[in-house]
């Protein structure tokens, strides 16, 4: 199944950041039993390679594991190595380029409508737009118009309440960090976590059937 098309089913994309690694596992556990199957782990995460690879074997078959923070060439072939699928870039660069040529999905980040042309016409899957927060889901709805085959993924202060407007506004899909992680991947809460993602698919729902 093509990026866009897993972008399109899940609708959510849950990003794991975290400085306990063993807790960043257990974080795509408890996220992939509560319904999310879209997962992009940061390489900016503690021991993010391991962690990866962890997830990717833990979790085989049951989600779709993704890299993030994929910035160089040498950061695209370890993800690969690692077991991930696709790759998320928080801009245009060698991290974009290099995923493409190893035969990842990339989900690459912009945030003018240059840079939005400039991530279609490298060969991007969809386009992560970013940092969503100042942007707000009236900048996706004003670049639909210019851009309806481009897929969009706001990513960045994206929180729950936001979730059926940005899916409204004609985004693919929404990507959150720390809105939905919370303190899991630091060691915290595992419960709390568990409702917050169930909440987050039950806005996801909500913004598609609108």
């Amino acid at each position: 199944m093509e990026l866009t098309d897993l972008l399109a089913r899940h609708r959510v994309m849950a990003i794991i950041r975290g400085s306990d690694p063993a807790a960043c596992v257990r974080t795509a556990e408890v996220l992939v039993e509560a319904g999310i199957r879209l997962l992009e782990v940061s390489l900016t995460t503690t021991d993010a390679l391991d962690v990866l690879a962890r997830i990717t074997s833990t979790l085989a078959g049951g989600a779709e594991i993704g890299a993030g923070t994929v910035l160089s060439a040498e950061d695209a072939e370890n993800s690969k190595a690692a077991g991930a699928t696709f790759a998320v870039t928080p801009a245009l660069g060698e991290g974009v380029t290099a995923a493409i040529g190893l035969g990842m999905p990339v989900l690459a980040g912009a945030m003018t409508p240059t840079e939005v042309v400039a991530a279609h016409r490298a060969g991007a899957a969809a386009v992560k737009l970013f940092p969503a927060g100042t942007l707000g889901p009236g900048y996706v709805k004003a670049l639909r118009d210019p851009f309806p085959k481009v897929a969009l993924v706001p990513v960045g202060g994206v929180g729950l309440a936001d979730v059926p407007r940005y899916l409204a506004a004609g985004a693919l899909a929404v990507g959150i960090g720390s809105p939905l992680a919370g303190d899991a991947p630091h060691g915290g809460d595992l419960g709390a976590l568990r409702e917050r993602a169930g909440k987050f698919v039950e806005a996801a729902q909500q913004g598609s059937a609108g």
